[in-house]
């Protein structure tokens, strides 16, 4: 597995540090009716270099994971995310991509919050985020939404005993006894899903033995695993048409208390379930400069669920055109030529729609892709524009 910086690691803290930087600040013992909307967007260096990291625990070493323990929260850590992602048809042929991510942060140490006598009944140690996005392909639209809520009177939390990650109804709950099969819903006026994943191969730990690094001073790691391709069923609304769908998902898991180097300025990621069963991740972190850093790695997964780490060296991601947004004015590449020798693969990687752009606080292109003649999957690119 690699041991460079996934993308998720800092994808979850750009977007949980906008839920305290950018108007949803909770206080501990703040007495607020409820959180100020979030307006306008904060850059993803900004937001990664803000807060006070002291007094939270640090991933310096590999550990033991402990499942389904581990698929709910971490609290000595400041921050972690739910992250899920997939394609979906109905049985005409019809395509649906969604994303539903949770983001929990501390708002101050353990140490501090624990047993500290609590003033208001909305008081609070924890806040979360939450992005719900989906793309309609035959209708041609996307639509995404964000969420924030307080961890007090219910409002918003995330247990391990049985898995349940919510903020208002938007939730993940996952069956006794392995948190499997987990059951996603979301809906607001304009789309829903209700969709029930399982998983049809085992945990893959990132990094080492599950330590994803991010840079190379001490601690500068997140604890990090996947579930790379999870079969998943439901129905989807869009507007006041309902859909049965089916097709394949996939789950990220992270928690960490770490930062964006200060020379990084975005990333651009994938993650692929090719049609012969491998599963690819690839992740490029870009540089103030323009070059890859060499931290930039990826992971194949055999069609037996073997992990196989790729180094920097080992695959090569080509921008084939670009797109700019006419809402942000900001210009993404679209369509990718990614290339893995030593697995035998060229592959030709293009957006289902070229406007997948949330624009939720922080701005960031996420969508689903195709791969053509082999395969289906997810790309995320932050950081274009700042």
């Amino acid at each position: 597995m690699s041991s460079g910086p996934r993308r998720w690691a800092l994808a979850g803290l750009a977007l949980v540090a906008l839920a305290v930087v950018g108007g949803v600040a909770l206080l501990a013992d703040g007495d607020r009716a409820r959180p100020a909307p979030v307006r306008g967007s904060i850059a993803v260096a900004d937001a990664l270099g803000a807060e006070d990291r002291s007094g939270f625990a640090r991933a310096m070493a590999p550990r033991v994971f402990s499942f389904p323990a581990d698929h709910g929260p971490h609290p000595d850590f400041r921050t972690e995310w739910w992250y899920y992602t997939g394609n979906l048809e109905t049985d005409t042929g019809r395509h649906f991509g969604f994303q539903l991510t949770f983001f929990r942060t501390a708002l101050v140490p353990p140490a501090r919050s624990a047993g500290a006598p609590r003033r208001s009944a909305w008081a609070t140690a924890h806040v979360y985020l939450a992005h719900f996005a989906l793309t309609d392909t035959g209708g041609r639209r996307f639509l995404a939404w964000s969420r924030t809520g307080r961890g007090a009177l219910g409002l918003a939390g995330a247990q391990a005993g049985p898995l349940r990650v919510w903020v208002d109804d938007w939730s993940v709950e996952g069956a006794r006894p392995r948190a499997l099969p987990m059951r996603l819903r979301a809906a607001e006026a304009d789309a829903a899903i209700d969709l029930t994943l399982d998983s049809a191969r085992p945990v893959v730990l990132q990094g080492e033995r599950g330590l994803s690094r991010k840079g190379p001073e001490p601690g500068n790691a997140s604890y990090y695993y996947s579930l790379t391709r999870m079969p998943a069923r439901g129905r989807i609304r869009v507007g006041a048409e309902r859909f049965d769908v089916q097709g394949l998902a996939w789950m990220d898991r992270e928690w960490s208390t770490s930062a964006l180097g200060g020379d990084l300025v975005g990333w651009d990621w994938f993650a692929l379930q090719l049609d012969d069963g491998r599963d690819v991740m690839l992740y490029q972190l870009r540089r103030r400069d323009g070059t890859a850093d060499p931290l930039s790695a990826g992971t194949v997964v055999d069609a037996a669920g073997r992990p196989r780490a790729l180094a920097r060296g080992e695959f090569r991601i080509e921008a084939l055109d670009t797109w700019t947004s006419p809402a942000s004015g900001v210009r993404y590449p679209s369509g990718w030529r990614l290339t893995l020798p030593r697995e035998g693969l060229a592959l030709e990687v293009m957006p289902r729609l070229a406007d997948q752009e949330l624009r939720v606080g922080t701005r960031y292109w996420e969508g689903a892709v195709v791969v053509r003649g082999a395969g289906r999957g997810y790309a995320e690119l932050v950081g274009y524009g700042e």
